[in-house]
């Protein structure tokens, strides 16, 4: 649970460095970037600002009043304390980096991380996976012969997902590369004018 909370954090911090926003907005956000299958309740939300808010990582605007509702919105926004944590967050590079629980969510961010550091939890996400693949591989030809068609549909379903975030990943890290040092792939490129 504190994982998620984690999680939720990092995802507020790089929200709110894109300009102050109230609490349904914020959720609204965060429910598009954690993507279908994962829905942000406001139970969930409120406690993570209050303790931020408590650590002084964001603050509150004066609240805003909307005619619709005539109840004040509460906005917020990030202190200097915030950037600073969610530069170090961003920074880190272990397995919590590649993780599926905060992968995407620093990959939306990735416009703002250092390239050598993009890399590095790039290679790590597909180094997980490539594991996780050449176990699950070796499980279905285990069990092909123990298990029902539908839970092998599922099992080869799941091969085939993490074929393809491998290959997305291994284009991604190919793509850095190649856009960090352009040249070194084609010597017979006519050097960049200057303008």
């Amino acid at each position: 649970m504190a994982r998620r909370g984690e999680s939720i954090e990092l995802a507020v911090l790089g929200l709110l460095h894109e300009g102050p926003m109230h609490g349904y907005e914020l959720r609204k956000r965060l429910n598009l970037m954690l993507g279908w299958g994962r829905v942000l309740s406001y139970g969930s939300l409120y406690p993570t600002l209050k303790k931020m808010l408590r650590g002084n990582l964001i603050e509150e605007l004066p609240p805003e009043m909307t005619p619709v509702s005539r109840r004040p919105k509460i906005v917020y926004q990030v202190t200097a304390a915030g950037t600073a944590e969610f530069e170090r967050l961003m920074s880190e590079v272990g397995p919590a980096a590649w993780e599926d629980d905060d992968f995407g969510i620093r990959f939306a961010f990735f416009g703002r991380t250092d390239m050598e550091i993009r890399l590095r939890v790039l290679e790590g996400r597909r180094t997980r996976l490539q594991e996780r693949l050449d176990r699950i591989q070796s499980q279905l030809s285990m069990t092909e012969k123990e298990v029902d068609r539908y839970s092998a549909e599922l099992q080869r379903h799941g091969v085939e997902s993490a074929q393809r975030e491998v290959q997305w990943l291994s284009d991604l890290i190919n793509a850095e590369r190649n856009n960090h040092h352009p040249r070194s792939q084609d010597p017979a490129a006519p050097p960049a004018s200057s303008a």
